[in-house]
């Protein structure tokens, strides 16, 4: 008797977990849809014409000292021998000054980590914010990322992104090397940023 009842059991029980697994997977669904929302541009601001701006600020990777603003933290294998310090990586948190003497106003910081990506040239793989202090622009920071050539005479590197009063920027910011010592692998670097956002 019992074995009558067995196909009838098997049918409710595909049923019963058919419906299970269908309700389980449309409320998945639901989440996985509810965290994205369309949302109106004026609500951010967005409804306004963008602005390009330029800053010239100078960045100072200093590694001499009892205070260096930039320290290796992995340095080159031994074992290649390469005038490209292939392998090394940087972490800096450089001083961002109006003009290219130590002494002129600090307007913010560029913090971030360079490293050699490159067997044959100087070339650095650069990501970092300039995080300002200054007036309005004061908490606010533009992200750039990108390749460094560091032996050309101007570099350009994308802007990826800000904060502040750069949220959604885009743009370029330009490099070029105004001093370079040597002995103490201190540098100073002009940057030009063209920056269009909000």
């Amino acid at each position: 008797m019992p074995t009558q009842h067995f196909p009838t059991f098997l049918l409710f029980l595909f049923l019963f977990l058919s419906c299970y697994i269908t309700s389980t997977s449309s409320s998945q669904n639901e989440v996985t849809d509810d965290f994205v929302n369309p949302i109106d541009p004026k609500l951010l601001n967005l409804n306004k014409k963008a602005k390009l701006s330029h800053l010239k600020v100078y960045w100072h990777d200093i590694m001499s000292g009892e205070n260096p603003t930039s320290i290796t933290v992995v340095p080159p294998p031994l074992k290649l021998n390469t005038t490209t310090s292939f392998g090394l990586i940087n972490i800096f948190d450089n001083p961002l000054t109006l003009g290219p003497k130590m002494s002129s106003k600090l307007v913010g910081k560029g913090q971030g980590l360079y490293a050699s990506v490159s067997q044959d040239e100087l070339g650095l793989l650069i990501a970092m914010n300039f995080a300002f202090i200054e007036g309005k622009y004061n908490g606010s920071g533009i992200t750039i990322l990108g390749r460094n050539s560091a032996r050309d005479e101007v570099r350009e590197l994308p802007i990826i992104g800000g904060n502040g009063v750069f949220r959604f920027a885009r743009g370029y910011a330009q490099a070029r090397t105004y001093s370079f010592d040597i002995k103490s692998g201190d540098a100073c670097v002009e940057f030009n940023v063209y920056v269009s956002h909000y």
